[in-house]
Parts: structure tokens; C-alpha cells; sequence
């Protein structure tokens, strides 16, 4: 795993200053690779490539990049893993190809001088974010994975083009001009991200998963697709439904295969253990599949509701791994905080970056590389929208809309004190995990007109961010696309479609990245290898939903490691007590950050809204933690931004966790 940067310039510069930008770029990245750095440049031409390198595979000199094919015409500076390079390899050396080391690079690289960009591709499997240079063509060509495993940021602004694993990079280049973006404000305050292939700044863009760029000198960028989820949902063979035991079994073949891959590493390597369905299910197939315990890491908290560390200990001890845990201090946790907004270049809300960096701190002190579960919520159903969409289909049939949509707004109009009092009156035992957040939910079923605002509602922080940014016009992407409920007329297909398409590459995986990266840990995603993304696709419905259950063929394949017993309960999510800390120990640092006068003095933001939730917040009428936490994480970027600080985010020592 590792950092790339680069540019490719028309206007003549002396060499020696271009090499300096160059490195400066690079050593932005030096969190995300601290065992090499390397420089490639063609002053003739005005390309510099830059790679920072965390060793995982042939962590040998051979290993080094920028590298060149064999015969110079080819340089590439890469981040990531190809899970089935020594496939590829062997293909190679049959076509007369002799390697100088064994590193999935020059496997990569060669690949691409004998069968081209598009064949190559196709043939990979792994995560990646790829730069590539042509020196007869003088072609820069970028690529990146099929669900956007890997961060790929590029920006052209006249003859001038760059790109960067992270924004922190583009920020060394003394041409570089960035512009805050008002409309990716009003997303971002929606979603709790800026949704690609847009990001905080003006001209400057994500690379959408699955997708390459090509430029040739000052001309535009092209992009184009060589793989493409929509595609291949719209053309998948589906299975029929009865052939259960067949279709199980090719998926625990295809899971066995991808966990097995992706356990090759010349480093220490464990895996994030949460105790639920998917963290679970990778850790018994690599049990399984290994000569020795493996490692296994999970934090918990003390709060009800938010601590899974009792139920990872359980499934470790099942499974025989060699298991740390770590149960975090309020403090620990919260100073994370105000480093966020370095580590994420842009503003980003996901509350659970938090136990995320956490976890990966602690996996850190004992190992370079960590499987972890994510991607089998949004491939199996595993979300509390996708139970409830069918449902809704059918409600809207009884109910006329003004009585849904009042009934929606009833339910909203609970306040939260009323909520804790009824629960309190219950047996423990008996009180929902995460009651408001649920009937939010409900509310948001309930009152919208249609399955497409069902979905926009159910995902949205500030379901009218326009309001809270005056001026902006939040672009209309995918998720007003209506040919998306043509390609997926099933609506519980249709929303874990849109969340693969986009909550999982900009929230889940954009978090998991950063906050390994952060501390140099590379995770790894089996459940996200696109034999399996293409196999579920192709599963029918019933084999992720039924009866209310969710992912239930990962429960079926799972259950012949662990028992039913330690697995099966409510999901609670990865999250941290974020409204309570927002009462509490976070309150005065929440305080100042949507003080009118601070709210007012960051120029994008209209204080009237954002106060209305703030003080009903404050005095527990209603949670509003998620949707405040997107502006605090905006506040604190913009902060960060007036008093010129550029993100270095470097490894830190997890203070109190077990010593390595």
C-alpha cells in the first residue's frame, strides 16, 4: 500500500524545480508509505512521477518505484495489491517475460507493455489507484478499482495536470489554485460527504471507481469505463431461486478464494474484528485457511449500545485466534478529533472514523495488514433500509400519501426526552439499540412520495442543504438519475445498488483508507473482490433477504464456523455515543464551533438552521448529533484551512493499548 502523486506540465520549468515539487508532493504521502520514496521525471516531456512505499510484497529494492518495464517504455507509480499477480505471472514468463523480483508491480507493469491498459485490467484482481506513463506516446493514462478500494484525486487547470492519492499532495504544487466549491458544501452537508466524482474544491475531481483517464499533453482528459457496476447489474444472468445448496456453495468457494488471496503478504497480517456478521465470517475463512492463529483486533466502548467487544471475544475465542482487545477511554477517543480534518483533506462526517482510526492505531502496533468485513452490508442486504423498503412499497398501497406524510411527521415531532422515558420504563433487555435513529427512519418511509426521496431522505444529515448554504445548487446526480429504477425496479435492490455506487466508495471505504493509511496499515476488503461483487448480483433476493433476515447466505456459510448463538443479534453499527459526548464532554468545543458569530464568520453557512438544531440538541428535544457533526467536521476543516495548515497526518501511538 502506498502514496502517488505526480504531474505532467506544458510550461518549461528548470529541472531541478520541477523535481523539488515533485518531492514536496511526495513526502505529503509519507504516512501512507514510510519504507521508500522514489521520483521519476522527463523534463523534455514535463512528466514527474512521485511514489511513497509501504512494503507489503517483496519488500526488497526490486520493489521500487516509479519503475520501468524492461524495454523504458513504460513508467508506473502505483498503490495497491493485485491479489492474483503470481497468475499473471506465470502468464508473463510463458510470453517470454523475465522478472527481475517477484513484486506484483513489475507484474503489473509488464502486463501493461504486452496486453495493454484494458486487458490488463481486466485481468487484475485487487484494489488500486495506477499511474501510468507512456514515453512513446507521451500518454498518461490513471486507473482505479472496480468499487474504489484506492483514493485517486486528479485536477487540470490550463496546460497544467495533476493528481494525488490525497489532496494534501496537490496542495505542494505552487500552481495550484484550489476554490472552495459552494455546491459541494450543499452536498456534502447532505450526504456527509462530497460524492465523486466532485470534491470540496472547484476543478479538481475524484476518479469514479472503475474508471481510466487519458491525457496527451495540454489536451482534455478522457475518461471512459472498464467496469462498471450499472453494467454489470443490468446484465447479469440471474440464478434461480430453489438452487440453495449449489448457490451456497459456489459463494463459499468464491469468499474462500478471495480470503485466500488476499492473505498473501511478506509482513504481519490480522484481521478487524467486530463480532458481527462480516468481520466474523472473513476471520473464520481465514482461520481456516491458515496453519497458525491469526490476529484479530477489536475495541469496545462502555456505553450500551455501542460496545461489540464482549461478542468479538467470544467469536476469537470459537475461532482460536490470537485476539487484542482494547476498551477506549472517552478521552482516547476524542483526541482523534481535532486531528480529523488533516487526515481527511476534505470535510468528511462519518462518526465512526473514529473508533476506525482507533482500531487501526491498535492494529498497527502488531501488524502491516488487516482484512477487514466492509462491503457485506451493501451486497447482502445488511442495512435497515433494505428490510424496510419492501415493506414501504406496501404501505404506500393501503395508505393514501397525506396520511403517510402525517403520520411521518408525528413521529418526528416525538421529541427525545419523550423517547429515553419510555425506554427507561422498559426492562433492559427489551429497549431497541439506537431507538431514534430508528424512528427517523420510519418517519422518513413514511412521509416521502415516492422509493427515489424514500432513499435521498433515509441518507441524508440536512435532507435541504440548499437551505443551509444560500446560493449553492447541490448537484443532481445519481440519486435522481431515474434510470436507475429502470435498471433496478426491485426497490431493495434498487438501494443497495445506489449504495454501492456511492455511500460505500465515498463514506465506508473513503474511511477505512484514511484512517489506515493514517498509520501506515494497509486493509484489505475480500467481500469487495468483484468475483464476489459479480456473483451476489447475479444471487436471487431471497438468498440476502428472508423473513426479515439480512445477509442471510453469509449467515448460512458463517454458521459452519460459529454458532448461531455468538452471531445472531441486533446490528449495531461501528459507531461511537456521539450525542451524548455532544452533551457532555464535547459540548463546549461544539459550542464555539456553531457559536452564531463563528457560523457567521466562516462565510459559506446560514446559522439560523443550524442553531434551531443545535439548541434543541443541547436541551434533548430531539438528536440531531449526525447532522451537527457535519457541519462541526466542516467548521473544524475550514479552521484548519484559515490558519494555513496543510494535513501531515502521521502515525501516533494508540496511548494505553497494548504494547506490540
Amino acid at each position: 500500500m502506498c502514496g502517488i502523486a505526480g504531474f505532467l506540465e506544458q510550461r518549461g520549468r528548470p529541472p531541478a524545480a520541477r523535481e523539488a515539487i515533485a518531492h514536496a508532493m511526495t513526502t505529503a504521502l509519507a504516512h501512507r508509505g514510510p519504507d521508500d520514496a522514489g521520483l521519476w521525471t522527463d523534463h523534455e516531456a514535463g512528466i514527474a512521477l512521485g511514489h511513497r512505499r509501504l512494503a507489503i510484497i517483496d519488500v526488497s529494492p526490486l520493489g521500487h518505484q516509479p519503475m520501468t518495464t524492461a524495454d523504458g517504455r513504460y513508467v508506473v507509480t502505483y498503490n495497491g495489491e493485485i491479489y492474483n499477480y503470481d497468475v499473471l505471472a506465470a502468464r508473463l514468463r510463458q510470453a517470454g517475460v523475465i522478472f527481475r523480483g517477484r513484486s506484483d508491480t513489475e507484474v503489473l507493469i509488464e502486463a501493461f507493455a504486452r496486453w495493454g491498459v484494458r486487458e490488463t485490467l481486466a485481468a487484475c484482481e485487487g484494489m488500486f489507484a495506477i499511474a501510468l506513463w507512456d514515453r512513446e506516446t507521451r500518454t498518461l493514462t490513471l486507473a482505479r478499482d472496480r468499487l474504489g478500494i484506492k483514493p485517486l484525486y486528479w485536477s487540470k487547470s490550463g496546460s497544467l495536470f495533476l493528481f494525488a492519492s490525497e489532496l494534501k499532495a496537490l496542495h505542494q504544487h505552487s500552481d495550484w489554485r484550489p476554490e472552495i466549491d459552494a455546491a459541494a458544501i450543499a452536498s456534502f452537508l447532505r450526504f456527509g460527504y462530497v460524492p465523486a466524482p466532485h470534491s470540496i474544491y472547484r476543478d479538481t475531481f475524484k476518479l469514479e471507481p472503475g474508471a481510466l483517464l487519458t491525457i496527451t499533453g495540454a489536451n482534455e482528459p478522457r475518461i471512459e469505463r472498464y467496469w462498471d457496476l450499472r453494467t454489470i447489474v443490468a446484465e447479469r444472468p440471474s440464478m434461480p431461486a430453489g438452487d440453495e445448496i449449489d448457490q451456497l456453495a459456489e459463494l463459499e468457494t468464491v469468499l474462500r478464494r478471495a480470503v485466500r488471496n488476499e492473505m498473501v503478504s511478506d509482513v504481519p497480517l490480522g484481521a478487524f474484528l467486530s463480532g458481527g456478521i462480516d468481520s466474523s465470517l472473513v476471520t473464520a475463512l481465514m482461520q481456516a485457511q491458515s496453519p497458525r492463529p491469526v490476529r484479530t483486533f477489536s475495541i469496545g466502548f462502555s456505553e450500551r449500545g455501542y460496545d461489540e467487544a464482549g461478542h468479538a471475544k467470544r467469536v476469537a475465542d470459537h475461532l482460536g485466534t490470537e485476539h487484542t482487545e482494547f476498551y477506549v477511554e472517552d478521552a482516547v477517543a476524542r483526541a482523534v478529533i481535532p486531528q480529523l480534518p488533516e487526515w481527511y483533506d476534505e470535510p468528511f462526517a462519518d462518526s465512526s472514523q473514529i473508533p476506525t482510526q482507533v482500531v487501526s492505531r491498535l492494529a498497527r502496533q502488531h501488524v502491516t495488514v488487516a482484512l477487514s468485513g466492509d462491503g457485506g452490508d451493501e451486497l447482502f442486504g445488511g442495512y435497515t433500509r433494505h428490510r424496510w423498503a419492501e415493506r414501504a412499497e406496501s404501505a404506500r398501497a393501503f395508505l393514501p400519501q397525506p396520511l403517510r406524510r402525517a403520520l411521518g411527521h408525528a413521529i418526528e415531532a416525538i421529541p427525545s426526552t419523550a423517547v429515553s422515558t419510555t425506554l427507561r420504563a422498559l426492562p433492559e433487555r427489551l429497549r431497541p439499540l439506537h431507538a431514534e435513529q430508528r424512528l427517523a427512519k420510519i418517519a422518513a418511509f413514511l412521509g416521502e412520495a415516492d422509493a427515489g426521496g424514500i432513499y435521498r431522505r433515509v441518507v441524508s444529515l440536512w435532507p435541504e442543504p440548499d437551505e443551509v448554504v444560500p446560493g449553492a445548487s447541490e448537484p443532481r446526480d445519481l440519486l435522481w438519475d431515474k434510470r436507475v429504477a429502470d435498471l433496478c425496479p426491485n426497490v431493495t435492490e434498487r438501494m443497495m445498488l445506489l449504495d454501492a455506487l456511492t455511500y460505500l466508495p465515498d463514506d465506508i471505504l473513503t474511511k477505512v483508507d484514511r484512517a489506515s493509511m493514517a498509520v501506515a496499515l494497509e486493509v484489505r476488503v475480500p467481500l469487495l473482490n468483484h468475483r464476489v461483487v459479480e456473483l451476489a448480483w447475479r444471487l436471487p433476493l431471497t438468498m440476502k433477504l428472508r423473513h426479515g433476515t439480512s445477509k442471510w447466505a453469509l449467515r448460512q456459510i458463517l454458521y459452519r464456523h460459529v454458532p448461531a448463538g455468538l452471531i445472531d443479534r441486533p446490528k449495531q453499527g461501528f459507531s461511537v455515543p456521539l450525542a451524548q459526548w455532544l452533551r457532555g464532554p464535547l459540548l463546549a468545543w461544539a459550542d464555539d464551533l456553531l457559536s452564531p458569530a463563528t457560523l457567521a464568520g466562516s462565510g459559506w453557512l446560514a446559522s439560523q438552521p443550524i442553531l434551531v438544531r443545535w439548541r434543541e440538541h443541547r436541551q434533548g428535544v430531539r438528536d440531531w448529533s449526525q447532522s451537527l457533526w457535519a457541519v462541526l467536521m466542516l467548521q473544524s476543516w475550514l479552521a484548519c484551512g484559515r490558519k494555513g495548515a496543510v494535513p501531515q497526518a502521521t502515525p501516533t501511538a494508540l496511548a494505553g493499548a497494548p504494547a506490540a
